[in-house]
């Protein structure tokens, strides 16, 4: 494998992930009764801050195991 096939794969791993993530954070948000960036900015809800802190990690290791095969 040429370093341009990896830097290519890399690149569309980290956009595919970074879309992944977008979206899931997204389908939370509508499916709570309430609004996510609140509770965590405003309302300072630290066990919300955690779970989505987990959900994150849990998410980027999904996709790191994704990218080894």
């Amino acid at each position: 494998m040429n370093i341009e096939h990896g830097l290519l794969s890399a690149t569309v791993f980290a956009l595919l992930g970074a879309l992944t993530f977008g979206v899931t954070f997204w389908l939370a948000d509508r499916i709570t009764p309430f609004n996510l960036w609140n509770e965590i900015v405003k309302e300072k809800n630290m066990a919300l801050a955690v779970l989505m802190g987990s959900v994150a990690i849990s998410l980027g290791m999904i996709v790191a195991s994704a990218i080894r095969g």
